[in-house]
């Protein structure tokens, strides 16, 4: 009978399904929401890129640079080049949704340039995650051929490279964790400077406000998948130590 940890642990590892069933729903409402309130431009006829850089320079951010990159809604800020990239989609666009998304990047950019505790921690997460993701799926393979030979052989050490692959998962789930408040406060930020900087009024705030939100709960999910996905590999270790 497992232990009230190992249930736990159970429970958590069998909401993978309907977490990445969310998952898909949330990228869906993402793609939906932007193109319903792109479609509304704003009062003030200014482009995504005008209100970014209308934003930095209210910041004393002049040195922060605005470029575009292909796709849609694949915005986002390199603090390597100190770069805001909007995607074609959006920075020539004056609609509600592309300011906001621009307003977002720009929130980032002020999160590095103030050192937000959370952004700093996640930038120096990104090189270790790059690096651990590429062992995740190699180790958990290994594992399991090895756990099917310990049938025959008299020692297992599947779990040594259960072990590994939790270790590579697990960094990866508190890059996600990390991953929120980032968002969170970046889309707050937006908000804020989308109105002290006259670009946008309540009304237009609340309506790009829908937008931010539902690209915020991608996050959420992506959060909850990766500690459910962390589960599953938990259990795989468990169960192989229990044959020990």
């Amino acid at each position: 009978m497992p232990d009230l940890f190992e249930l736990i642990v159970m429970l958590i590892a069998l909401m993978s399904l309907p977490l990445l069933i969310w998952m898909i729903v949330a990228s869906i409402s993402v793609n939906t929401t932007f193109a319903k309130y792109n479609r509304i431009s704003s009062k003030s006829g200014m482009t995504a890129r005008q209100a970014a850089r209308k934003i930095l320079d209210a910041n004393g951010l002049f040195n922060v640079q605005i470029s575009t990159c292909r796709g849609t809604l694949t915005d986002h800020y390199d603090p390597r080049n100190n770069t805001v990239y909007l995607s074609n989609a959006t920075c020539e666009s004056t609609s509600l949704a592309a300011i906001g998304v621009a307003a977002h990047e720009v929130g980032h950019a002020i999160q590095h340039a103030e050192e937000y505790a959370p952004i700093r921690f996640r930038s120096a997460l990104v090189p270790v995650v790059n690096v651990m993701s590429k062992f995740v799926t190699p180790l958990l393979l290994i594992g399991i051929i090895l756990e099917f030979i310990t049938y025959v052989a008299p020692v297992n050490i599947s779990a040594i490279f259960y072990m590994g692959a939790l270790i590579c998962y697990g960094a990866y789930c508190v890059f996600t964790l990390v991953t929120l408040p980032c968002e969170y406060n970046a889309s707050r930020r937006a908000k804020i400077q989308l109105a002290e900087c006259g670009i946008l009024d309540d009304q237009e705030i609340t309506v790009t406000a829908k937008v931010l939100n539902s690209a915020a709960k991608t996050y959420l999910v992506s959060f909850l998948f990766s500690l459910a996905q962390f589960a599953r590999i938990l259990l795989l270790l468990l169960n192989s130590r229990r044959r020990d």
